[in-house]
């Protein structure tokens, strides 16, 4: 049975198309008093089908675009801080960008309730970077152009979704198969096999890798870029998302599933990890139209949303608590018969930045977690602990006139850092000194200042209020190599820059600088990959030769403080499986070095008398 054909019979003949919008459906029509009067009818609809339904107009009975700008602008109260109007013709969507959101929604939708009426346009409202954001822009007019492309995208993963959507199916058997992250950090890529689909759940690169072993196992009968359905991206840390652009660049079609501070932030991410390829003066695998060509195949999904990705996959985020947007993905196989948990990267505890990972699903028999800090040493020290080390740390080396830089990861460390400096300096637990900010950490602080919702509440609460953190005057861009040289020469700092395991960008820049000065303080608060020069310098490295050549004494005091972490400690990934509702039958890890997952696994199965494995790259697993 035709599902688009079952809703259209069932409404007044004024429908001119139907189509998909991946999961959802949605009608156009070309009367004007339908579309403003008709929404009773969808809901009917919606509560009998249990799908998503979207009246829209056809564009032929559209305001004009100049007229339209000229009814919101009116309507609008200038207190939300409109900051632009961007329409996508193809689809009646005129998308309002504000620094206040809620004045342009109005009580309980009035204000957009006016413009769908006065316009015919359908409204949707995103928030503005308080930090202005070349890059968030990008993203929105590749999604918003004027894209017949992206219209028939969607309206053909509907198609495939709902093919014969009325037949039950039963699943003979459910494969997973390990193309990284199997008793490794790094290169997450996991295929997810059924009779009926073929998913990719991430797909990043070892960061501290070299040659293949950089990549993930694509060159095996199992992966086939021609049959993958889809992918699901958890978060946009190098070791899950660089892949991504390059599957666009070798033909992949599909579309990558993903909330949406994710979606701008890996398309950041992807920019940088092309721009350190040229630094270093190696041809990147992929270029900024690949980057494009993943924004424009992107549907993003916000926590708790419940979407079908294919005949017989349905996936709902939850939080994480790992990063900004990083998200834990339920899959529901085979209408239920069995239930997945792809954890990811983890954070089980409340951070400055974020909350805790949740832990109660609808259903869960299978659970894949990370073991990052799964060995039994891993016990993280209490933050408050650790933020007084800190400041400790860099109180003493400002004293003796020297510079400290920590290496950040952009997405997550480095704003939880930013927060207890800037909280530090403010109460007056830290002496004012200047705090320089590098590489692509201001880019992703607007990012966070877009996305407010997805931040803990105190945090949500501050930039509500007008007091962000992110534009704090504590903090000092650093924007050019004349500000960067300025920086090097002058008196006592603190410098956060990228990248965190000190494989390019501007750490490595810095650090050719401080490194020979005993007065300066090198501190890792990020996890530091096998083969790193992170890693080296923690294992006691002495003399460090540059990719130029020159031999540089490390002569700088290094502190690791490893209650920063944005990894879940051991004790916060044994009470994680503890406190999981409902409690899995079956617990897989990967993303840890052999001897923490091999460590964890045991315990986890002491304990929790469940079925563990830790399997090897290019190892499959049948979980029905």
């Amino acid at each position: 049975m035709d599902i688009l054909k079952e809703i259209t019979d069932a409404l007044p003949k004024v429908i001119t198309d139907a189509e998909f919008e991946a999961a959802n459906i949605v009608l156009y029509t070309d009367n004007a008093d339908f579309f403003r009067t008709g929404e009773s009818k969808i809901k009917e609809l919606v509560n009998q089908f249990k799908k998503r339904i979207e009246l829209r107009s056809d564009k032929k009975i559209l305001v004009s675009e100049e007229e339209t700008k000229k009814i919101i602008e009116e309507i609008i109260p200038v207190d939300a801080e409109v900051t632009n109007i961007i329409f996508d013709l193809q689809r009646s969507i005129v998308v309002i960008e504000a620094k206040k959101p809620g004045l342009v929604i109005g009580k309980q939708g009035s204000v957009l309730q006016e413009v769908k009426e006065k316009t015919l346009w359908s409204p949707q409202v995103q928030r503005s970077s308080i930090i202005p954001s070349k890059i968030t822009e990008n993203i929105r007019s590749v999604l918003y152009a004027n894209n017949s492309y992206r219209r028939k995208f969607l309206d053909n993963i509907g198609k495939k979704i709902y093919k014969d959507w009325s037949s039950e199916k039963k699943d003979e058997w459910i494969r997973l198969t390990m193309l990284g992250s199997g008793r490794q950090v790094g290169r997450s890529c996991i295929l997810l096999q059924t009779p009926n689909s073929k998913i990719l759940l991430d797909c990043g690169v070892d960061v501290a890798g070299h040659g293949k072993d950089k990549f993930p196992f694509f060159d095996v009968a199992e992966f086939d870029i021609s049959t993958i359905d889809a992918i699901v991206l958890s978060h946009a840390h190098l070791d899950h998302c660089a892949l991504i652009p390059y599957l666009y660049k070798m033909g992949f079609k599909g579309p990558v599933y993903m909330t949406p501070p994710t979606r701008d932030i890996a398309a950041l991410t992807g920019l940088d990890f092309v721009g350190v390829a040229y630094k270093q003066a190696t041809a990147p695998i992929f270029n900024s139209t690949d980057i494009s060509e993943m924004v424009k195949h992107s549907i993003t999904l916000n926590y708790n949303e419940v979407t079908d990705i294919t005949p017989d996959i349905r996936i709902t985020f939850y939080n994480a608590g790992h990063a900004l947007g990083s998200a834990m993905t339920h899959i529901n196989i085979g209408n239920g018969s069995h239930n997945l948990l792809y954890a990811a990267d983890i954070k089980y505890q409340r951070t400055r930045l974020l909350d805790p990972a949740i832990t109660n699903f609808p259903r869960v028999e299978t659970v894949i977690i990370e073991s990052t800090y799964g060995g039994k040493n891993d016990i993280m020290p209490p933050r408050i602990e650790s933020e007084n080390i800190l400041l400790d740390h860099i109180r003493k080396t400002v004293e003796r006139g020297g510079k400290i830089l920590i290496p950040e990861l952009g997405l997550g460390r480095a704003q939880e850092t930013m927060l207890i400096i800037e909280d530090a300096i403010k109460s007056g637990k830290l002496q004012k000194i200047p705090v320089y900010i590098d590489g692509m950490i201001w880019d992703i602080n607007a990012i966070h200042t877009a996305y407010p919702d997805f931040l803990s509440n105190s945090v949500k609460n501050l930039v509500f209020q007008d007091k962000n953190p992110f534009v704090s005057e504590v903090f000092n861009r650093v924007g050019s190599p004349q500000e960067r040289k300025a920086v090097i020469e002058g008196g006592p700092c603190l410098v956060l820059a990228t990248s965190g395991m000190l494989v390019g960008g501007a750490s490595v820049e810095y650090l050719k600088h401080f490194a020979s000065n005993k007065n300066n303080s090198l501190i890792f608060v990020c996890y530091q990959g096998v083969g790193s020069l992170g890693r080296q310098i923690q294992e006691g490295m002495k003399e460090w030769r540059t990719e130029e050549g020159e031999v540089i004494p490390v002569n700088l005091d290094t502190f690791t403080i490893s209650g920063f972490s944005a990894h879940a400690g051991r004790t916060e990934l044994l009470n994680f499986i503890k406190n999981c509702k409902p409690k899995p039958k079956r617990i897989i890890i990967n993303h840890g070095e052999v001897s923490k997952s091999l460590d964890l696994a045991s315990s986890l199965y002491k304990i929790e008398k469940v079925e563990t494995n830790v399997p090897r790259n290019l190892e499959t697993l049948r979980l029905k």
